[in-house]
């Protein structure tokens, strides 16, 4: 060909083909890298089944993987076909000859380009909507398993008399399916449109027609294939007026028909209905007529209809019929919306009795004895008393306490006691030192349970330990103490071959074990192996001469994963506390089947609803919602999960609810009776916190069942925030041991308080029965106070003691040297028609930072007292004396031995510059308290030096170096021994 720019012709270069090495070399490349792909995806696949497998859960796994395959290529294949249908219907309607415009021949050199591959274009754009709208459907695997599993709820909605299923499980699937209907109707008349324009079946600027017949016939019937849909979505929304939320100034979700809905909406959305179905016909009816003259003004009679009825309309009647008298209009509506969002969150049965928040008694003493048998008031806080732990039980530093401990109930002589409890978890942070051997193979799990009586505490502020060492002994009994499933195992381990693990140490020094358990993935097949390699992207899990024979790989470790693996339908509470069950330690996780689809009952967003200040500061405590917005919700289901073994079971505990029959069907076999509940572990089961939560911010306006009352917003509480701390989030509820008016005896209980909206003062105490072998089990009970006087709040309670002149120089004291004071939980009891308000203080003194119960403050009435023990301090409020001697801790709390003479001098002295200290408190010696102060941070700092000390020599183990004497308790080296005697009294 002719130079055309010009210029001189260099010359060629001849570019030649790669030799055949080169192409063999990117032929072998190409090909480990699609195998290397096809590895990776086979790895994450065959992993995860034999997870499912390990657990004894593959139907789990093997049903929700062939709905998501059926539901891929079903619709998938549905979308390709309407789609690649019509661009082949397109393409055969083409006129045959194009007119000789500017446009049609710019056309015909992309017709000409793409004609040799006609086919392939075909496919792959069929292929790619294919992908997508499968890749789309098979995510919607609950909506079908619930819609072709679903079971009534016998409930009826009170605006169309439809069962309650039809909202929760029809009613999402059909609008999947008009969702679906809509996309392929959209696409197919989008490519339609596109290959008639190419085609010259449509044209722009050529003149003459527009659209040929045939492109007018064709795309007509799409469009009215999409109306047609449209006035299927007109009749379904409908039935969505009961689901739906709006904004409304009796509440911010609320759910359900309205006046304007009822009288405006529904007959909008029927009239547009009929509209939509005959300019549907219309559209059909060009098929024959081939004019669009008639559709056009049908589709412009629709538009106009839907802005002028399902628009303007409503809000002439919102604003000229019910603005003028919105209770009167409102009213029924709001009834109905009471009624369903009190079933849909089973606070229904809440019983609210009046109660008048101040004492009815004169003499103020003769309630002293009522105060214990009114309520055993724990004064150790779970969510304080966590680095105690650490620092009493910890013994080395590889174990670790959960930032949280959970009170639970254990049996001692007979009667009941709120006990803290906590496992020994394995702390990979404190091992000697971090390496891939040391992570996974030999430090591989915790050991043991720690507990300590919920009301007491010794004469040094240190718990009251029930169960304690290592191994732990004391009233649990025996039971197997290794903890291989926990709340802080959040790694892999590989156990059970060649490389032993350590499993505790004690006087004679490190123990080595070997785990036994079937739990885990055997890893002595070669293809596991890779595939774990692949999965973990850790190579050394191939070829590492650790594993061999016996070896198993542990994962998915802690308690509310594995649930949430084998029931990923259900919604797990945030918080799961452990257990001594017939002789193994049990997680126990609440779970709830929640949906969104329940008829006129209000939503809430569970992230939201169940945070409080322990979840602001403790991520882990948050609810795992598998949707966050709900407007139904039952603990149906409580698990277990074996801390040695990982065995997961699931228990139906809502033998009525419809939506876990619903699962029950679609996942057979998963879910063990609710007569399979051991009486042992009957005995542990308690009411949810998570639920709980959802229930009483229903109730701060929920409370009422008078329409005109919800209206006007005048009986509105809300749930105070904490006041023992400042993170401004909602104060926990607390688990106590108490006796409503009405109760004849103490029941485990969850409790709560309300206060106005916007105030600080009480509105209402709130107690749900939290033990599950009750007959009153999750009654609710709530004190409702009177709006015409004020009851101090817990804001205003804590404000009083801050403010109180004694009290803040004795906390002013306290917070001498480098000491840091911090609230417990301050608990509420109803007491002879008053409400008696206990909050423990700690202290954090020292160099060692662990908090110690120092001193209790209480307020009943008018009364305060800031005093060394409970007794104290409800003595001095009630001006009387229990005629009930204080509990005896005899032999919980022995005096350590030590076998370092400096720690145990450094300690005796800072016992006595603690005794020095009380006695100068007593007497009001502010300047010998302050010398004993110091003279306490300075021994306490030699403690801790020499325990450093002593640690390092002896290879880092945590805890106390000093080693207990058969029979004893150890207890750390940095604190101080206690009152000569080893039997401290009670502080409660």
């Amino acid at each position: 060909m002719p130079d055309r720019g010009g210029g001189p012709t260099g010359p060629r270069i001849r570019v030649g083909r790669p030799s055949r090495r080169v192409r063999t070399l990117l032929m072998t490349l190409g090909v480990l890298a699609v195998l290397g792909m096809a590895f990776t995806m086979f790895a994450g696949f065959w992993t995860e089944w034999l997870w499912y497998r390990s657990v004894q859960y593959s139907s789990v796994f093997t049903t929700t993987l062939w709905t998501k395959i059926g539901l891929f290529f079903v619709f998938g294949l549905l979308m390709a076909l309407a789609v690649g249908f019509n661009i082949w219907l397109a393409h055969r309607m083409r006129p045959p000859l194009s007119a000789m415009s500017m446009e049609q021949q710019s056309l015909d050199r992309y017709r000409m380009g793409i004609a040799p591959y006609k086919t392939w274009l075909l496919l792959g754009i069929t292929a790619l909507v294919g992908l997508i709208a499968g890749a789309s459907a098979s995510s919607q695997w609950r909506t079908w398993l619930m819609w072709v599993n679903g079971v009534p709820f016998h409930q009826k909605d009170p605006q169309f008399h439809l069962d309650v299923s039809f909202y929760a499980f029809d009613l999402p699937w059909y609008r999947f399916l008009l969702g679906f209907g809509f996309a392929a109707a959209i696409l197919s008349l989008i490519a339609a449109a596109l290959t008639h324009y190419l085609y010259g079946g449509l044209r722009i600027t050529s003149p003459g027609a527009r659209a040929t017949g045939a492109a007018t016939g064709h795309l007509s019937v799409l469009i009215g294939f999409f109306v047609a849909l449209k006035a299927v979505a007109y009749w379904l929304d409908r039935y969505g007026l009961a689901v739906k939320s709006s904004d409304f100034k009796a509440t911010d979700n609320w759910t359900g028909l309205r006046y304007v809905d009822a009288n405006a909406y529904l007959p909008a959305k029927t009239i547009l209905f009929c509209i939509a179905v005959i300019c549907a016909l219309l559209f059909f009816a060009t098929l024959w007529r081939r004019t669009w003259q008639l559709p056009v003004i049908g589709f412009g009679l629709m538009v106009l209809s839907a802005i002028l009825i399902g628009g303007l309309y409503p809000a002439i009647v919102q604003k000229f019929q019910v603005q003028p008298n919105e209770q009167a209009k409102e009213a029924p509506y709001v009834e109905k919306n009471l009624k369903a969002t009190r079933e849909a969150y089973g606070i229904d049965g809440a019983k609210v009795s009046d109660y008048s928040g101040t004492s009815k008694t004169k003499d103020k003493s003769t309630l002293r004895d009522d105060v214990d048998t009114t309520a055993s008031i724990r004064i150790l806080d779970p969510n304080i008393v966590s680095p105690t732990f650490q620092q009493l039980q910890q013994i080395r530093n590889y174990y670790a306490f959960p930032t949280n401990l959970d009170v639970d109930r254990y049996t001692k002589d007979g009667k009941d006691q709120d006990t803290v409890i906590g496992l020994r978890e394995l702390n990979l942070n404190g091992i000697p030192k971090n390496n891939w051997i040391n992570d996974h193979f030999r430090y591989t799990h915790g050991y043991g349970v720690v507990a300590a009586k919920g009301t007491a505490a010794d004469a040094n502020g240190q718990p009251v330990f029930t169960e304690y060492d290592l191994p732990s002994r004391g009233t649990l009994g025996t039971y197997e103490q290794q903890v291989y499933y926990g709340e802080k195992t959040t790694t892999y381990s590989i156990v059970g071959g060649p490389q032993k693990e350590i499993d505790y140490s004690d006087d004679s020094g490190e123990k080595t074990t070997s785990y036994k358990g079937k739990s885990g993935v055997n890893l002595a097949n070669p293809i596991n192996r890779a595939a774990y390699a692949v999965a973990f992207n850790e190579p050394q899990i191939l070829y590492s001469g650790a594993i061999g024979e016996g070896s198993r790989i542990l994962y998915n470790r802690t308690p509310k994963e594995r649930v949430e693996a084998v029931a990923p339908w259900l919604t797990i509470d945030g918080d799961a506390y452990p257990a001594v069950v017939n002789h193994r330690i049990q997680w126990i996780v609440d779970a709830y089947t929640t949906t969104n689809g329940y008829p006129y009952a209000s939503r809430t967003t569970l992230g939201d609803t169940t945070a409080d200040s322990l979840t602001a500061t403790n991520n882990s405590r948050a609810v795992v919602a598998q949707q966050n917005q709900v407007n139904y919700i039952r603990n149906s289901v409580k698990a277990t999960v074996d801390a040695y073994t990982g065995e997961v079971k699931l228990y139906q505990w809502d033998t009525k609810d419809p939506v876990l029959k619903t699962w029950m069907k679609a996942f057979p076999d998963t879910v063990k009776p609710r007569t399979a509940i051991s009486p042992d572990l009957m005995a542990h089961l308690r009411y949810p916190q998570d639920l709980f939560k959802v229930q009483r911010e229903l109730l701060t306006r929920y409370h009422v069942t008078n329409p005109t009352t919800f209206l006007s917003g005048s009986e509105v509480w809300q749930v105070p925030d904490d006041p023992t701390n400042k993170s401004g989030s909602a104060v926990p509820p607390y688990y106590l041991s108490m006796k409503m008016p009405d109760q004849s005896s103490q029941a485990f209980s969850l409790t709560t308080t309300f206060t106005p909206n916007g105030r600080d003062n009480l509105s209402a105490f709130m107690s749900i029965d939290a033990e599950a072998g009750s007959t009153d089990y999750g009654k609710i009970r709530i004190l409702k106070l009177p709006t015409s006087t004020t009851v101090d709040g817990p804001k205003q309670v804590q404000s009083q003691f801050n403010s109180e002149q004694d009290i803040a120089e004795s906390i002013k004291l306290l917070k001498g040297g480098d000491s840091d004071i911090e609230y417990g939980n301050l608990l509420t009891v109803p007491l002879d028609g008053g409400l008696l308000y206990v909050e423990p203080v700690y202290v954090r003194g020292g160099g060692l930072k662990y908090p110690l119960l120092r001193k209790v403050l209480v307020s009943y009435g008018d009364k305060t007292a800031f005093e060394n023990t409970l007794d104290e301090a409800l003595n001095k409020v009630f001006g009387a004396e229990s005629s009930t001697p204080p509990p005896s801790d005899q032999g919980n709390n022995p005096p350590p031995t030590s076998g370092n003479p400096t720690v145990q001098e450094a300690l005796n002295d800072a016992q006595k510059a603690f005794d020095a200290g009380q006695e100068a408190l007593k007497k009001g010696d502010w300047q010998a308290y302050g010398k004993a102060q110091k003279d306490l941070e300075d021994a306490l700092q030699r403690a801790e030096d020499a325990q450093a000390k002593a640690d390092k020599t002896s290879g880092g183990s945590g805890g106390s170096s000093a080693k207990p004497t058969s029979g004893a308790k150890p207890s750390s080296s940095a604190k101080p021994s206690g009152s000569p005697s080893p039997n401290g009294s009670a502080r409660g």
